[in-house]
């Protein structure tokens, strides 16, 4: 399924032969450093950027014989090049290649990942700004406890989305790092200078510090980011998905024409995208822990990290694009129900009104405990009698000693619950 919807911009990121490209970016742009310092002839470096290639068959073919994917890739650029790649790979190990490719992966996949993230905003800032005034019940433990606006759903999810947009951004910045040195780290068969001109070149900075490869706490913040993002639209997708619910049937994902809900059951209309979305913020989340497991290696590296990466970050990213793309045309799409909300609001027979009752009555001098009693009292008979609690609250004499006719009528107004709903969206920024 993933493969099937996979749009080509993050695919590409992943691809073996974008891997190479990258991998002959740095090469040459190593070349470039040492020639810079003037330890390789500039003629040489010019051959160098004209003559290297490389084709991915060939490189297949000749890892089949060293299993080493650098240098079947180093060995096949030679061919290529010609005597001056003596000059190629000079000082570097296997790892500063990879190493520094793989950040520009991550940051090329953290590129496409935030402007997905950017058009999500603009969506939920759209509808929480077209529902701002639309009455929903709100609920706690499943339960009706008092209403709020649907734009108010919207608003909560556009800020959430903001805030994991900045860790988004901030992880790409984490990633965004080369290193050019050499085994184990310590420059002492390339110049640092080289490693500068490297990242530079590149739109990388250098790893301050590093050993034979990267530190993988980077790496963790990147998928453990991705987990945070995926887990924020899982959050999304389940509320939608509840709120689709038959009995309760407030919202509605777009239902294309000629769509089948299934197989047996020609009525079914399934949230089907929320619980992709829900599914595969699932398997990023199992992706984070291994990234975390990937931190610890021994000494000053082993490739244990390697193999798990090879599947966790394409798979990750890839997923993650998936999700947003699935998600946007979800929040840009969904039906929302107003009548359907007041129907469900209508069921408790105005119980939504009980804190403010209470509240009344300590303002009138009974005490809490007290106006909690007769309020509860009126509520437990509400919910068995079906009477609506307004009726039961005028009848009850110990609460008429407190308020009058009209108080009461006067607390049972929706508009009480909604009216800081502007100051929330100026808060938010959508005001």
């Amino acid at each position: 399924m993933i493969e099937r919807y996979t749009l080509p911009e993050m695919g590409r990121v992943w691809t073996d032969q974008h891997r190479l490209e990258l991998w002959l970016k740095i090469e040459i742009a190593a070349c470039e450093g040492w020639s810079k310092i003037g330890k390789i002839p500039e003629e040489a470096v010019r051959v160098i950027r004209e003559k290297a290639s490389f084709s991915w068959e060939r490189v297949k073919e000749i890892e089949e014989i060293t299993h080493h994917d650098v240098l079947a890739f180093t060995t096949n650029v030679a061919e290529n090049v010609g005597e001056p790649a003596k000059y190629i790979h000079l000082g570097l190990t296997s790892s500063d290649v990879l190493d520094t490719a793989l950040s520009l992966q991550m940051v090329e996949a953290a590129d496409i990942l935030l402007k997905k993230l950017q058009r999500l905003e603009a969506a939920l800032k759209t509808r929480a700004l077209e529902h701002k005034d639309t009455l929903m019940m709100g609920r706690t433990h499943g339960i009706h406890a008092e209403p709020i606006t649907m734009g108010l759903k919207f608003a909560l999810w556009y800020e959430e989305i903001k805030r994991q947009t900045r860790r988004m951004e901030f992880a790409r910045e984490e990633i965004r790092v080369g290193k050019i040195s050499g085994a184990v780290g310590t420059f002492a068969n390339v110049d640092p200078q080289v490693e500068e001109w490297v990242c530079a070149s590149l739109g990388l900075s250098p790893a301050p510090i590093s050993t034979q490869v990267l530190q993988r706490d980077r790496h963790a913040f990147y998928v453990t980011t991705l987990a945070g993002v995926a887990s924020s639209l899982d959050r999304i997708a389940t509320e939608l998905r509840n709120l689709q619910r038959t009995d309760v049937h407030e919202v509605e994902e777009p239902f294309a024409k000629g769509q089948k809900g299934s197989s047996a059951m020609p009525h079914k209309k399934n949230p089907i995208t929320g619980e992709r979305i829900c599914g595969m913020a699932r398997v990023i989340r199992g992706n984070a822990q291994t990234a975390l497991e990937n931190v610890s290696l021994w000494h000053e590296r082993d490739i244990s990290h390697s193999s798990a990466e090879r599947i966790i970050l394409p798979d990750s990213t890839i997923a993650l694009d998936y999700v947003l793309e699935k998600m946007i045309k979800l929040i840009e799409g969904l039906r929302v129900f107003p009548e359907k909300m007041q129907q469900n609001i209508d069921k408790v027979v105005g119980l939504i009104f009980s804190q403010r009752v209470m509240l009344a009555l300590v303002k009138k001098g009974s005490s809490r405990e007290d106006a909690y009693a007769w309020t509860q009292r009126n509520a437990m008979q509400a919910w068995e009698t079906k009477e609506t609690f307004q009726s039961l609250v005028l009848k009850d004499q110990e609460i008429r000693k407190y308020l009058t006719e009209a108080e009461i009528e006067g607390l049972f107004d929706y508009n009480y619950h909604t009216k800081h709903v502007d100051t929330i969206f100026k808060r938010v920024g959508l005001l």
